[in-house]
């Protein structure tokens, strides 16, 4: 039985998106408000594979973001049973594979949403990453399968020195999917058929096509159409789009009977929402119980905002800190004063500076604990 039969249901997990969900947002997640389980940024297997310096910062994680997920995308199925294998190696709980990406630069080379119009490819590339964890758990040794030396060395460092150890005991992850409900159109019926073919663990569906990237609103009734389907296997369905309270992550789950909810905007800023997953699950059973209030005192955003900030900056992996004033934007909402501070926080440079910007406001009296 994988982590995912143990998790409570409905599930309520963080979305991954890329540029957000990188290992300081996660750390932030999993502190403040612990989402049922993370998932990294994307990441191309042929980056893995070369074992660039980008892949490496985007596979870090830390104990506390467990259960943590390793998305990947691509389209070449060798590539994709060596990167499991590195998964595996790395010590995360579970493989995704991205085939919902909408972006114009993924699709064109045949990867994420893509995948939707190629199910030979799709299925092939499951098969494949169901292989690498299988023999990893077999014992196949990191060094057997055609890896670059360097990759090899550099997964040995990287599990020798991991704090806490990589787990020694070897067991095959489990593989889910991430996807839409079509390319041009909706084709989520048959295209959710495909998928089952390969009997992915967890398939996750965005209620948009490929075509309407991020517009429109997130085609719910075409989640609910996927989850009849899925209801019927041992995979389970989790849905995504357009979710951003708890109130409408118990509505989802009752009009559609998916087994968890994926949210992505709505814990942008607000790592506190995951607060209230018991609620909600409460509330899908015995619906008596009393929201619970999510208001948090700007002392506090602005606490967790610093600190954020200063453990991105620890990271000390070379991305510039420009990156990180979209977060610190994102905690600036509902409270007056909140344009001016994201108007300063967005020409920061450093953490010290985030934290005089708290500093010379509150004691200003332009913001008021």
């Amino acid at each position: 039985m994988s982590f995912w039969h143990t998790l409570p249901q409905p599930i309520i997990g963080l979305s991954p998106m890329d540029g957000v969900t990188d290992a300081a947002f996660r750390f932030i997640m999993a502190q403040h408000g612990k989402p049922d389980v993370q998932c990294t940024e994307f990441i191309h297997v042929e980056e893995i594979r070369r074992g660039t310096a980008s892949a490496w910062r985007q596979l870090r994680f830390v104990e506390s973001e467990r259960p943590i997920l390793a998305q990947i995308y691509g389209a070449d199925p060798d590539g994709f049973y060596q990167v499991a294998h590195v998964l595996c190696a790395l010590g995360f709980d579970g493989v995704d594979i991205n085939m919902g990406c909408p972006s114009k630069s993924v699709s064109a080379r045949g990867c994420g949403a893509a995948l939707i119009k190629n199910p030979s490819l799709a299925r092939a590339i499951i098969r494949a990453v169901q292989a690498g964890v299988r023999d990893w758990a077999c014992g196949h040794a990191i060094d057997t399968i055609g890896l670059r030396a360097s990759v090899v060395e550099q997964i040995q460092r990287l599990t020798s020195t991991a704090v806490p150890p990589v787990r020694e005991h070897r067991r095959a992850l489990p593989v889910s999917v991430k996807t839409r409900i079509g390319y041009d159109s909706v084709v989520i019926e048959d295209w959710v058929a495909t998928l089952l073919e390969e009997q992915p663990a967890v398939i996750a569906i965005h209620g948009r096509t490929l075509a309407q990237m991020y517009r429109g609103q997130a085609d719910w009734d075409a989640i609910r159409r996927a989850a009849k389907l899925v209801r019927e296997t041992s995979t389970l369905v989790l849905g995504n789009g357009d979710v951003v309270t708890m109130s409408e992550v118990i509505q989802r789950v009752r009009e559609t009977h998916v087994h968890g909810v994926l949210i992505g905007r709505g814990a942008l800023g607000n790592p506190w929402l995951f607060r209230a997953k018991t609620w909600a699950r409460q509330q899908l059973s015995t619906p008596t119980a009393e929201a619970p209030s999510l208001h948090v005192a700007l002392r506090e955003r602005c606490q967790v905002a610093l600190e954020h900030a200063r453990y991105f900056e620890g990271l000390n992996d070379g991305v510039p800190f420009q990156a990180m004033r979209k977060h610190l934007g994102w905690y600036c909402r509902g409270f007056p004063g909140a344009a001016d501070m994201r108007a300063q926080l967005f020409t920061t440079t450093t953490s010290g500076d985030v934290a005089r910007v708290f500093a010379t406001l509150h004691g200003s009296g332009r913001i008021t604990w």
